[in-house]
């Protein structure tokens, strides 16, 4: 079964994030890992460049395909998890620890979901 925190918000292109104090924290869904399976590359975006809300943030590679990662919110990188660089495997190990990018709010958000609209949306 897919772990699905509470306290996140979910899109429907299998982002998490956590707004705290007008900071977005970012990463992909434990479902996204799975389908994804085993990571290999994570090309994380500068710090500095400015996010529309659905645009491109970053692209992740695994053994089986090369996949696009959203901003969920209309902002400015501000930091990015660059352990992720070096050992990219760390999201299959654990999703939500293992954050890729905080934004600072600017703008909207896109449409998301808490946790329990987002277990229907996977069909769990």
């Amino acid at each position: 079964m897919t772990k699905i925190p509470e306290n996140l918000r979910y899109t429907k292109t299998h982002e998490w994030f956590a707004e705290e104090s007008g900071v977005v924290t970012v990463g992909i869904s434990d479902y996204a890992q799975s389908q994804l399976t085993d990571i290999v590359y994570i090309d994380l975006p500068a710090v500095g460049s400015k996010k529309k809300a659905g645009e491109t943030l970053l692209t992740i590679e695994s053994v089986k395909s090369a996949e696009d990662v959203f901003s969920p919110v209309d902002g400015e990188v501000i930091q990015v998890n660059s352990k992720l660089s070096d050992s990219p495997e760390e999201v299959n190990k654990d999703c939500y620890a293992n954050w890729m990018v905080k934004i600072r709010k600017t703008g909207k958000f896109v449409d998301s979901m808490d946790a329990a609209q987002y277990r229907k949306f996977i069909g769990e």
